[in-house]
């Protein structure tokens, strides 16, 4: 196996294509968590026009690429997965029967360590340092929405029917619902990043959006275009307002979900869940097998999902000083933020106290 490692600009279109038929293929292979958009080669380059140390390593196998891995480097040595905090998907991308080393390919690489969060399932070496599993819920509907909608109202009939009338009420109440797949109006992407804003300051989040680079991130991926790639939003409107958003990214046959939101002014009428039936209903007529709802407890994503894939997090390291100073400092953070999320007596408190916290710098603003 012979690895290569180049910076972004210098990938070829030959092996950008052959990372995009992998993708392509990967669901007949036994492998549909690498067709993520989070994966592709897209959203790689459209990170590195946003972060210094972007990295793509190549594995040839008879002078032909094999797997294709990209990472972020650090000036230490330390690697970390692309977009690191902000993609829900990560590892490498690989044809059928790829075999790989994780610490051979950190030595070639010229990593001491290697960070996920969100490591895809099937990536067996890296998974050997992983320290958690978590799911991530999918909506699946490659048998087409009637199928998928059948389903939910035989899991969850109450939260289908009652989801179904909260649309027919705003109908009524408000004018004409009408949803739109693919907006391409830039100023409706900005109304949903305020609403992303508002939302995690209510909630005492820290606001993913005051962070210049994940803005020009997503303005990156929003004008990205291509058959098998695209950064993808999403808007339910009543009578020309737009009441919920969602901006994500779409391979041939996978949505990401990564920003979703809505005006809290038409909260009762659950506008985001319509969103996501509208949204399900769309993609499948595109022909898209399911919609990744990305790791994480909402009690949303547990009403719309019909399975769960799992992701994980950790490290693969060498002996290197870099690798365990990093370590030290990252463990116990991670150990404690994962044992109030997975605990409902630590969990519950805590969100409550955020959310007071995120009403007092609301007040303070105002």
């Amino acid at each position: 196996m012979d690895i290569t490692v180049h910076r972004p600009g210098e990938l070829t279109a030959a092996d950008r294509a052959v990372w995009t038929a992998l993708q392509s293929k990967a669901h007949l292979h036994g492998s549909p968590e690498l067709a993520n958009p989070f994966l592709s080669p897209e959203f790689t380059l459209a990170v590195a026009r946003c972060r210094r140390g972007v990295r793509i390593a190549v594995a040839r196998e008879d002078g032909e690429p094999a797997a294709f891995f990209p990472f972020q480097r650090s000036i230490t040595g330390v690697g970390r997965a692309i977009g690191l905090g902000v993609s829900d998907c990560q590892g490498l991308v690989h044809r059928p029967g790829f075999a790989w080393d994780a610490r051979e390919l950190l030595r070639a690489c010229g990593l001491a360590m290697y960070e996920f969060d969100h490591l895809a399932g099937g990536q067996g070496p890296f998974e050997a340092g992983a320290s958690g599993s978590f799911a991530s819920p999918v909506m699946d509907i490659d048998q087409g929405y009637e199928a998928y909608l059948g389903q939910l109202k035989a899991k969850s009939p109450k939260f289908a029917r009652s989801t179904l009338a909260k649309e027919r009420r705003l109908g009524r109440d408000h004018g004409t619902v009408r949803y739109v797949h693919d907006e391409r109006d830039p100023a409706v992407l900005r109304t949903l990043m305020e609403w992303k804003s508002a939302q995690y300051r209510r909630t005492g989040r820290s606001d993913r959006f005051a962070q210049p680079w994940i803005k020009q991130l997503v303005g990156q991926l929003f004008h990205t275009r291509f058959d098998q790639f695209a950064g993808l939003l999403s808007v339910l409107y009543v009578d020309e307002i737009p009441v919920a958003a969602h901006f994500g990214m779409r391979s041939e046959r996978v949505i990401a979900q990564w920003f979703p939101a809505y005006d809290p002014e038409y909260a009762k009428y659950s506008p985001g869940l319509i969103m996501h039936l509208r949204m399900a209903e769309a993609a499948a007529a595109d022909g898209i097998a399911y919609l990744d709802l990305g790791r994480g407890q909402k009690q949303y994503k547990d009403s719309l999902k019909t399975r769960e894939l799992t992701v994980s997090e950790g490290w693969v390291a060498l002996r290197h000083p870099a690798a365990i100073g990093y370590r030290t400092r990252r463990a116990p953070v991670r150990a404690l933020r994962n044992t109030v999320l997975s605990r409902p007596e630590f969990f519950e408190p805590a969100d409550k106290l955020l959310k007071q916290m995120g009403k007092i710098r609301s007040r303070k603003k105002e």
